[in-house]
Parts: structure tokens; C-alpha cells; sequence
């Protein structure tokens, strides 16, 4: 639109003054506003013009027209002039007018109206003159430190209470926007200045086409075709009430706040975001309140996974109908020309895709070519998306569908692209959405109300189609609304509907922040109101889970053990392990369950792997026989199938906090015997020990409290090497350390059942306190040492063993009597032979208690710890262990001895 003002100047007594309007739209028609008072009369020669730039240059293309529309209009209107005292107005007005106006368009001399000057890309230096923030590198690289900075820490502050990081970086966006900080524009105009938005917003789509790429990577077609008649009931009543009611709400805002938008466009752009739930968001939050694989868990993902595809057909809807041609043979076109597109992708790129994904094999890396010719196509899908009319993230996500599922490539491509996209790229897609959003526009009694009847009316929707239809399907009232409330979970899904809405003039400023509040508080409902109504209740202690420890009577039962691993560095001496505990095939022989504790961080193949999810009512997936798309799976398939041995892999996600519960909860359904975990630590190449995560020392503490049988914590050396030693090739040392107590009495019997191989050899070391030096000792108060056991049950295991050395000559047991710790190193120096140590956490007597001055490991025990100083005795692999027993284990708690204080409460 361009306005022509012309400036009115009083005759006579009248001192008012005002402004003449004549305005000219893109159909060539002038138009006067007829706001004017009696007594002025025009200025013959005066013209200020003020140009709206929006449509300033198609003006310009059609001068003619618009001299033709102004003659025309003067001429209709001559009639009027002396009602309006214009006598002075006369011909030469009009060539002197029309002569300025362009004149003045030609020179682009209009003051204040400047186009202003690209940014280059980079500065000279501020030593050289030039400010950096006027230059496009320098201030991308503070707007992105900036944006991460602030999502990062909200994350933080927002972590106790269990929200995604999806609330935090819609809320840094909207703070970072002229809602808060924006309010000053100092700090607008410096650090978002008009003229970087669009190097902002070219960054903020790259990314989002890439993470909608990543999305459609871990979308499985064939799980949705197995989807079943409950799941999709309840994604169809949890689509199609709030996409009705969505739109009954549409005609609300028409009539107050969003008049004279596109009818059509407005109707299906809220029918989408009032129907949509966030896939990703919600397993996020299933995964943080330990629901994945419960009923309701698993029935959310289904629905959800159903939801978000419906939500990206109506969204792609929603784009075709929202053009600027009001043409509905356009729409048309588009919808069209994005079927082609789609039909093109599955003839043509798709067996692509299926030949790269057959040259990838397991073990091996994915060659660079093939990635870069992926994210080529992306990118190209992208343009091609954009060229029809549809936005690009569409093209992305149609290719991540097609990507085969089976085999490396998948993965590699994901752990490629995945940080750079979700860590870095998609947070600036929420500042662009926070930089749109102002709160500000929501003012006054009406818009207020607005807010909370779309507020009210997204929630009502989706609750109650969700609560009836599962109560159709006869669930429980708890778990209905339990459901509903997380198919209620918003997320990036609904910023897309309302940005482009935004984009594409469909959504005002007002209705745009509306949504926004309405997308972050029926999030973040969501985690406080399903722990309140829904608190599934955990197993009781099974009556007949009676073998918790090694110790025990019947030596021909069944052996369960429950080894834990980080990664692929655990796996060989864990197997070797594994190989040294089998025995002779006696009885029930050995079972296995291996479970690989993978941390539930923000990358969507974490979280999404929760599809794969088992009906087994815990927090873990179990790899099927035909997989081989896991090495992990194939190194315990492998043992199970040369050692005989009854192996079950497992994976436990869950954050780092409170992934204990999972191992711990795990273990007593399991009915397992003793828990293994791997220590903190890994051997460099000179043989001392490095930490890998200070997070797992925490976790193998809290499990050491709540384990709900005995513990081993393995001190890994290179047991058995860096490879699967067979059971002919088995040929170990073994070295039991007894001090005395339930702990060491543990350690001997797993060393006992070592022995039982034909490659084991068991050597039991007895330490006793010489009578003659016991003042060399440390005396201990053995009266105040919890856990402290009659020396009966210390003896009558040693009478067992002794009567076995007498049988068994894999078998020895010698009694070493020392005068002080010196003299224990050196014992232990002698073992030069040994390839792995058994020794309890906690041993009784006063020989093992003065070592307690160098315990720097509580979780080892003083013995560990002993064996894992950077000086210490010996070499060997470690397995320390803890004996179950039902009275609370107290000595983790102390922070003195290096636990933090809020990690001592019970989790």
C-alpha cells in the first residue's frame, strides 16, 4: 500500500490544520480519507509522501497505472472543490505533484526510510574502527552463545520440578523477545537488530529441517501399520474433538482479535494446533516418571506416534490453503505437486537409500560419501518442498521416513548430525518464535479471556476425547485421565503450526502470543498433574525370592547374575566374568541378564528408542533373536551360544539420577543373586586408573544401599584380555583376601563357585592378627561396627572350605599372620600371579579396619580401595562385593567419606 499526504494550511479565522490522505493499493485504485475539516484547502506544490516499503516496489513497476488512477480520481472529485474552498487548486498542482512523488521514488531521497545497507560478514577488528555487532559472523556467534547460555540454565532451574527442555527454550525465546528483555531497546537494536533476523532465521530453519529429518529417521513405518485398534481410537477421538473445537474457538477470535484473516487458513491453522501432541516431549516425560513401559506409557507412545503423523498431513493441509492467492486452484497445485513429491521420494529415492543402507555393514564405518550425499538430499528435498509451496521441513522429514530402519546407517547418520542439530541449531529456532511472541499484546479484560478459553478449550478436547474413548475400552478412571493429560503434552510441533501461521499473515501478533502461553502451560501441567493422579504401585518383595546373596545352603541351585555395563569397553571382561562364574554344568546351571544402562539424555534417539519397548512391565527393551543391528547383543548372543549359558540382554533408559531404581528394580523381578557393576574407572594404557563419569560412582552407591541382593563392583584390569576367552582356554588365578564378616564370607563363596571351573584356580588368603603384635594393630571398637557377625559363622566357613581344599586341588588356603598394614601390601605383592581379587566391601576384625585411613573409595571398602591406589600392590582386575542383608547399609551415608550430602537420602 503507498500513501500520498497532502498537508492542509487554515484560511481566515480557522487555525486548525490538518492532512489530506490519498491512498493507493496494488489494484490501482486512489482512495481519499475524508477525515477533513471545512475551512482548510490544499497547498498547491506541497507533498509529503510517507511510503508503506512493504509494497513500495510494486508501485514503482506500475507508474503509469497509478498517474491514470490519480488523474481519475482528481477528475471524479472536481465537483467537490468548492465545498472544499480548493479554488487555488488547478492543472499544474498535478504536474508538480506527480513530479515530486517520483522524483523522490527514483532518488530513494525520502529521510528516515532508507533501506539499510546488507551486513557484511565479517569485521576488520575494533582496534581497526568497526564495531563487531554490525557485522553478520560476530553477532550470530553472541546471539547463539547467548541463546544457549539462557535455555541451558532455565533447564537447570526447571530440572527438579521434571520438565523438558522443550519449556525452557520456549521460555528463553519469549524472555530473549520483546516480552521481556526486548522491552529495551538499546538491547533489541544491539543484539537483535532488524537486519540480523534474517541470518537468525536462515540458521533456525536449517536446523529445523534437519531435526524434522531426524525425526522421520526414527519413525519406523512398520510400527505404525502394527499400531493397535486402542491406540488408534484413542489418537483419533484425541485428534478430531480438540481440531473441532479448535475451530469453533477460530470464529471467537475473528470477531475480537484476528479480523479480516484468511477464513479457510485461520480455521485449519487452530484445528492443528489445538489437535496436536508432541512425540518426542512425551517421551521424555514418560521416561522422567519411569511410565515407558507401563500400560499407560506404552499406550501414550502409540497414540502419540499416530497423532504426530495426522499432525503433519493437516499442518501440510494448512500451508497449501494459507498462500497469498486467494485463488483455490493455487491450493490445489500445491497439495498436488506434494504428492508428486511424496510418490517421486518412495519410487526414486528410496531404493537409493536401500542399496547405501545394504553397503554399510555391522562394525564397520559408514563412509563419509554416503553421509554427505544424505544430507545433500535433505537439503535438496528441501528446496523442492519450498518450490511447491510446502514449507522444507517437509522434505526433511520425508526422507528421514524413507531411510531404512535396519542395519548401521541409520544410527551413524543420527550420532553424526544429532548434537550439532538439537544442541546447537533448533534452540535458535525458539528465540526466532520468542522474537514474534509479545506478551504485551495480551492486554485488557477481553484478550485475557481469550487466553483461558483457548487455554480451556485445548485441554477440554483433548481430555475428554481421550477419557471416553479409554473408558470405552474399559481402563481404569486413573489411567484415562493419566493418558489424557499426556496426550495434552505440546512441544516444537505446535511453534511450527504457529510460526508459519505467523509467517504466512494467518496469525496476528496477539492470537500468536496466545497460542504460545496455551502450548507451555498445558506442557507443563502435564508432569505435576500425572505424578499427583497416577503413582503405578511398584512390585512387593516377591515370598519365594529367597536366593539374594552367593552364600547359600543348596550350592546346586540356580545361579542368577546381573551384570551391568556403560559401553562396549565393559563387555570382554564382563563375559570373561561370566565364563569364570559358569562352574561345572551342574543343577540349574548359570543364568545371565546383561543390561546396558544407557543415560536418558535430550537426543531424540534416546528418547525414541522407548518404541522398541517390551511388554514386560519394566524399564528396559530386550533385543530379539534375529536382531543384529546391536554388536552388544551379538558379543552375549555369541557367549550364550559357545559357554551353554542362559543369556537375556537388556537396556535400561533413564536419567543418570535415578537409573538406580531401573537396575535395582530390575534385579528383584529378575529374582537375581548378585548385581555387577562396573567401577567408575577404566585403565589407561601406563595401567592407572582414569575416571569416566563421576555420575556412575554415584550410581553404584545409591545401588550398593538399595540393591535388593549382593553387589559386586568390578575394578576392570583387562580381565582375560580385550577379547571373549573360551572355556578351553580358560586358565585364571583367583585370590579370595579374608579378613572376616558376612562381606568376606560372600567373596569366598563366588570364589568357591569359580573353583567349580576346570580353568579356575582358587587361592583363599587368611589374614589373622599375630598375638604378639597385637598393640601394632588398630584397635577398633568392634561393638559400634554395624554388620559385625559371631566369629562362628566366620569359622564354620572356613571349615567348609578347608574340607573342599581336601577334595579339590584347584583349591588352597593359607592363614598369614601380620603385625601391621605393611605387612598385608606385601602378602598381597607376593599374589604377582593373580589375574582377579575377591575381597569384601566391608570386612570385620581389626586387621582390615586399620587400613580404613586409606580407604579413598567408601564404595569399595578399605580392601578395594587398597587394591586401586595408584600405588598399589598389584595389577589384577578387582571384584569387590557386599553381601544383601535386609538391615539398611549406613556406611554410604557419611559425607566425610566423599558422598554429597543430598545423595545420602534414601532414593
Amino acid at each position: 500500500m503507498l500513501f500520498l499526504v497532502f498537508k492542509k494550511t487554515p484560511i481566515g479565522n480557522n487555525q486548525q490544520q490538518c492532512r489530506f490522505v490519498y491512498k493507493w493499493d496494488r489494484q490501482g485504485g486512489v482512495h481519499r480519507n475524508h477525515n477533513y475539516r471545512s475551512g482548510c484547502y490544499l497547498k498547491a506544490g506541497v507533498l509529503n509522501g510517507l511510503y508503506d516499503f512493504q509494497s513500495t516496489l510494486s508501485a514503482v513497476h506500475r507508474p503509469y497505472k497509478l498517474t491514470h488512477a490519480l488523474l481519475q480520481f482528481l477528475e471524479q472529485h472536481n465537483a467537490h472543490r468548492r465545498s472544499l474552498q480548493l479554488h487555488r487548486f488547478h492543472s499544474a498542482f498535478l504536474a508538480v505533484s506527480i513530479g515530486l512523488f517520483w522524483g523522490r521514488m527514483a532518488s530513494n531521497a525520502t529521510i528516515g526510510h532508507k533501506c539499510p545497507p546488507a551486513m557484511k560478514p565479517t569485521s576488520n577488528g575494533i582496534f581497526q574502527g568497526d564495531n563487531p555487532l554490525d557485522f553478520a559472523l560476530p553477532l550470530a556467534i553472541l546471539q547463539i552463545c547467548l541463546v544457549l547460555v539462557l535455555t541451558r540454565g532455565l533447564a537447570f532451574l526447571l530440572r527438579p520440578l521434571r520438565q523438558p527442555r522443550v519449556i525452557a527454550e520456549i521460555i528463553g525465546g519469549i524472555l530473549l523477545g520483546p516480552s521481556a528483555l526486548g522491552r529495551n531497546k538499546t538491547y533489541l537494536q544491539a543484539v537483535f537488530p532488524t537486519k540480523s533476523l534474517t541470518v537468525l532465521d536462515t540458521l533456525a530453519n536449517i536446523g529445523l529441517i534437519f531435526f524434522l529429518f531426524l525425526a522421520g529417521l526414527e519413525l519406523d513405518p512398520k510400527s505404525l501399520c502394527r499400531t493397535g485398534k486402542k491406540a488408534i481410537s484413542i489418537a483419533i477421538a484425541g485428534i478430531s474433538l480438540p481440531f473441532a473445537l479448535g475451530i469453533g474457538s477460530s470464529f471467537v477470535l475473528r470477531e475480537t482479535i484476528s479480523k479480516g484473516v484468511h477464513a479457510t487458513s485461520f480455521l485449519v491453522f487452530m484445528g492443528v494446533a489445538m489437535s496436536i501432541t508432541a512425540f518426542p516431549v512425551l517421551a521424555r516425560i514418560l521416561a522422567e516418571l519411569k511410565l515407558l513401559t507401563t500400560d499407560v506409557g506404552r499406550m501414550a507412545m502409540s497414540a502419540a506416534a499416530v497423532n504426530d503423523v495426522a499432525a503433519w498431513i493437516l499442518l501440510a493441509l494448512a500451508i497449501a490453503l494459507s498462500g497469498s492467492n486467494n485463488s483455490p486452484l493455487v491450493s490445489v497445485w500445491v497439495l498436488l505437486g506434494g504428492c508428486g513429491f511424496l510418490i517421486g521420494s518412495i519410487l526414486i529415492v528410496r531404493p537409493i537409500f536401500k542399496w547405501l543402507a545394504k553397503q554399510c555393514r555391522e562394525g564397520e564405518p559408514v563412509k563419509e560419501l554416503y553421509v554427505c550425499a544424505t544430507l545433500a538430499t535433505v537439503l535438496a528435498a528441501g528446496f523442492i518442498t519450498d518450490f511447491i509451496g510446502i514449507h522444507a521441513m517437509f522434505g526433511g522429514f520425508v526422507i528421514g521416513v524413507l531411510v531404512p530402519k535396519d542395519g548401521p546407517f541409520a544410527g551413524a547418520l543420527g550420532e553424526k548430525i544429532e548434537d550439532l542439530v538439537s544442541g546447537l541449531l533448533l534452540p535458535l529456532y525458539f528465540v526466532s518464535s520468542g522474537l514474534k511472541t509479545n506478551v504485551a499484546t495480551i492486554k485488557g479484560l477481553e484478550s485475557w479471556g481469550l487466553l483461558a478459553l483457548v487455554i480451556f478449550t485445548a485441554c477440554f478436547g483433548k481430555i475428554v476425547g481421550t477419557v471416553l474413548v479409554s473408558l470405552s475400552f474399559k481402563m481404569h478412571l486413573r489411567e484415562a485421565f493419566a493418558l489424557a493429560f499426556l496426550m495434552n503434552t505440546k512441544g516444537l510441533v505446535e511453534l511450527i503450526v504457529l510460526n508459519i501461521g505467523k509467517d504466512r499473515k494467518v496469525l496476528n501478533d496477539q492470537t500468536f502470543a496466545i497460542m504460545v502461553l496455551m502450548a507451555i502451560f498445558t506442557t507443563f501441567i502435564t508432569t505435576p498433574i500425572v505424578m499427583t493422579i497416577y503413582k503405578p504401585a511398584r512390585k512387593r518383595r516377591a515370598a519365594d525370592y529367597k536366593y539374594r546373596t552367593i552364600e547359600r545352603k543348596n550350592t546346586n541351585s540356580q545361579l542368577r547374575i546381573m551384570a551391568c555395563f556403560h559401553s562396549s569397553r565393559n563387555i570382554p571382561s564382563i563375559i570373561n566374568l561370566l565364563e569364570a562364574s559358569r562352574g561345572i554344568e551342574k543343577g540349574d546351571g548359570l543364568c545371565v541378564y546383561a543390561m546396558h544402562l544407557m543415560e536418558l539424555s535430550e537426543r531424540s534417539s534416546a528418547i525414541l528408542m522407548v518404541h522398541k519397548a517390551r511388554k514386560n512391565g519394566l524399564p528396559f527393551w530386550n533385543k530379539g533373536q534375529g536382531s543384529d543391528s546391536n554388536h552388544v547383543v551379538v558379543a552375549f548372543e555369541a557367549f550364550q551360544q559357545l559357554s551353554q549359558v542362559s543369556v537375556r540382554s537388556m537396556t535400561a533408559i533413564s536419567s543418570m539420577s535415578d537409573i538406580h531404581e531401573d537396575i535395582c528394580m530390575t534385579a528383584e523381578g529378575k529374582r537375581a543373586a548378585i548385581l555387577i557393576l562396573p567401577f567408575h574407572k577404566h585403565q589407561r594404557v601406563d595401567g592407572s586408573l582414569e575416571t569416566t563419569r563421576t555420575d556412575f560412582r554415584l550410581v553404584n552407591r545409591r545401588v550398593l544401599k538399595d540393591a535388593p541382593c549382593s553387589v559386586g563392583i568390578l575394578v576392570d584390569r583387562g580381565l582375560g584380555g580385550t577379547t571373549h576367552v573360551s572355556a578351553s582356554n580358560v586358565s585364571s588365578v583367583i585370590t579370595v583376601l579374608f579378613f572376616g564378616g558376612r562381606d568376606d564370607r560372600e567373596a569366598v563363596a563366588y570364589g568357591v563357585r569359580m573353583a567349580e571351573h576346570p580353568g579356575i584356580s582358587l587361592m583363599v588368603i587368611h589374614f589373622v592378627v599375630e598375638p604378639a603384635a597385637t598393640g601394632e594393630i588398630l584397635r577398633i571398637d568392634m561393638i559400634n561396627n554395624f554388620g559385625n557377625k559371631p566369629s562362628s559363622l566366620d569359622e564354620e566357613c572356613l571349615s567348609e572350605l578347608m574340607k573342599r581344599t581336601s577334595l579339590d586341588d584347584s583349591v588352597k588356603y593359607e592363614q598369614k599372620f601380620v603385625r601391621n598394614a605393611a605387612q598385608i601390601i606385601d602378602v598381597i605383592r607376593e599374589q604377582n600371579r593373580t589375574n582377579l581379587f575377591l575381597v569384601g566391601r566391608m570386612p570385620d576384625g581389626e586387621v582390615a579396619l586399620a587400613l580404613n585411613k586409606s580407604s579413598e573409595c567408601p564404595e569399595l571398602g578399605p580392601i578395594g580401595s587398597l587394591l586401586t591406589f595408584s600405588d598399589s600392590p598389584t595389577r589384577a582386575s578387582v571384584l569387590v562385593l557386599q553381601q544383601y542383608s535386609s538391615e539398611v547399609r549406613r556406611d554410604l551415608d557419611s559425607p566425610a567419606n566423599g558422598l554429597p550430602e543430598n545423595d545420602s537420602e534414601s532414593n
